[in-house]
């Protein structure tokens, strides 16, 4: 792969365009413009941009090219592998508007194939490519407490890393392009079996007759303890799901972790369950529920007696 030698980073980097307004992209596009960053963003329902405009300044960009002109850095947090692909290729592409030399950080979690073959195509365009997937849902989006996991070039990251701190708590390059994601990878695979364990524990205390927020407590104190358990916990037994990640964005995730299992022959038994658990809560019309709502397809699934 050609990549263009990283120059040294400037001491400020001013302008920034920012592609994907979604709920994670809008508060983290926020972000940049209240520290005074010179903010041009790109959605690609318009009108979620101009409401982004009205509420932080900076200017709304047609196609993900104008967003691009003159920016001194490139960021999206987009929807998948083929949304990536729409915002940064083609004659309307932000690779099409960007400088030689400037750098693309990619906030999506998609795939390490597609952060690899991206990066190839910025190579030969003399641009960079950071694959940056980031943890914390849409509260650390909000309060600016992101986890940030990166691959690429560490000259890059260098210039890179002082733009992401300010919608981020940890920024770290974890490896070479394509590292980040399968990081996000690994994230994914941890938070499924928590969750898995955590909605079976309380749905057990519960039928046991428990009082399952003293429980949690107590056990929190110890071994057993998570930030799923923190954070989660007690909504999991009050029965409400609408806190953070989405079920149909979870399974996009863990079709990630299982197809690059099969590339690098690792095994997934626990992660290949619990996504057919998550393709169950779907079928229970739970799909915009959030990732604790697997205790709900324990509850809605009880064998008969």
């Amino acid at each position: 792969m050609n990549h263009p030698t990283a120059q040294p980073a400037p001491s400020t980097v001013r302008r920034v365009a920012f592609l994907g307004l979604g709920v994670m992209g809008y508060p983290m596009a926020g972000h940049l413009a209240k520290a005074g960053l010179d903010v041009t963003v790109y959605n690609r329902t318009a009108s979620k941009a101009q409401q982004w405009v009205a509420e932080y300044g900076g200017r709304a960009a047609a196609t993900p090219r104008e967003a691009a002109d003159g920016a001194d850095l490139v960021l999206a947090c987009v929807g998948n592998d083929d949304d990536l692909r729409s915002v940064t290729l083609g004659e309307n592409g932000a690779f099409a508007g960007m400088a030689r030399n400037t750098a693309f950080v990619d906030h999506t979690t998609a795939s390490a194939n597609v952060a690899r073959e991206l990066a190839e195509v910025a190579g030969q365009k003399d641009l960079h490519f950071i694959d940056a997937p980031v943890s914390g849902g849409q509260s650390g989006a909000q309060n600016g407490k992101l986890t940030i996991m990166c691959g690429g070039e560490p000259a890059v990251f260098e210039q890179a890393s002082p733009v992401l701190a300010h919608y981020a708590a940890a920024v770290t390059l974890v490896g070479a392009v394509g590292a980040g994601q399968l990081a996000k990878m690994v994230n994914q695979i941890c938070i499924a079996g928590v969750v898995q364990g955590l909605s079976e524990a309380i749905n057990f205390g519960q039928l046991a007759g428990l009082d399952m927020p003293l429980v949690l407590e107590v056990i929190g104190k110890g071994a057993a303890a998570s930030w799923q358990m923190d954070n989660r916990g007690k909504t999991m037994i009050d029965g409400k799901f609408d806190y953070g990640f989405a079920v149909d964005w979870m399974r996009k995730d863990l079709g990630f972790c299982l197809d690059e299992a099969k590339r690098n022959g690792a095994s997934l038994p626990v992660t290949a369950l619990v996504d057919q658990f998550y393709a169950d809560v779907q079928a229970l019309g739970g799909n915009r529920f959030d990732t604790s709502s697997l205790i709900w397809r324990l509850r809605a699934l009880k064998p008969a007696r």
